[in-house]
């Protein structure tokens, strides 16, 4: 299994994308609440600026800045996501049951070329890994800022930025 490798960068900018492992569900808009203090909790634990942020149903993006000397966004987001998936156990949620078939189950045993990342347990809330994007200079950054403030109409949720209520456009703009 190969490791990946993360830019060494410290108190980068990064867009990140962040995916639920069930695609098509609204359980980030549904628990935004869980979400919102999972955010709020590690952003007290391990501090960063966010620039923007887009919660949809399934995934969500963002922009965030680190401090500098700090380059762990992977654990902020590793904690995010731990806290959220907590709370939503703890609310009694249980996250859909992944399709077996589409990582390479089948009738209990595992097809030849089958991921080796499977998760022992296949109700996990988050795919494993997220995407990241260090921002190279202010067109970079307002490009990244803009597309996830646009997120929501390129998925033909609603027709105006205006109407989504789960962005920081209305932190800054609204």
């Amino acid at each position: 299994m190969s490791k990946y490798r993360r830019p060494d960068v410290t108190g980068a900018c990064v867009f990140l994308t962040v995916n639920l492992a069930a695609r098509g569900t609204d359980t980030l808009v549904r628990h935004v609440d869980l979400l919102r203090d999972a955010v709020a909790r590690t952003k007290a634990e391990r501090p960063f600026e966010v620039a923007a942020w887009v919660i949809l149903p399934d995934h969500m993006h963002c922009v965030w800045s680190l401090p500098a000397g700090d380059k762990a966004y992977g654990q902020r987001i590793g904690a995010i996501k731990a806290r959220f998936s907590g709370a939503l156990g703890r609310a009694g949620f249980t996250p859909p049951l992944r399709q077996r078939q589409a990582f390479g189950v089948v009738g209990g045993r595992r097809r030849v070329g089958a991921s080796p990342d499977l998760p022992k347990d296949e109700r996990s809330v988050w795919q494993k890994r997220f995407w990241e994007h260090h921002i190279r200079d202010q067109s970079d950054w307002e490009n990244h800022v803009a597309y996830c403030w646009h997120n929501p109409v390129k998925h033909g949720l609603v027709e105006d930025v205006r109407d989504w209520p789960f962005s920081s456009w209305w932190r800054d703009c609204g």
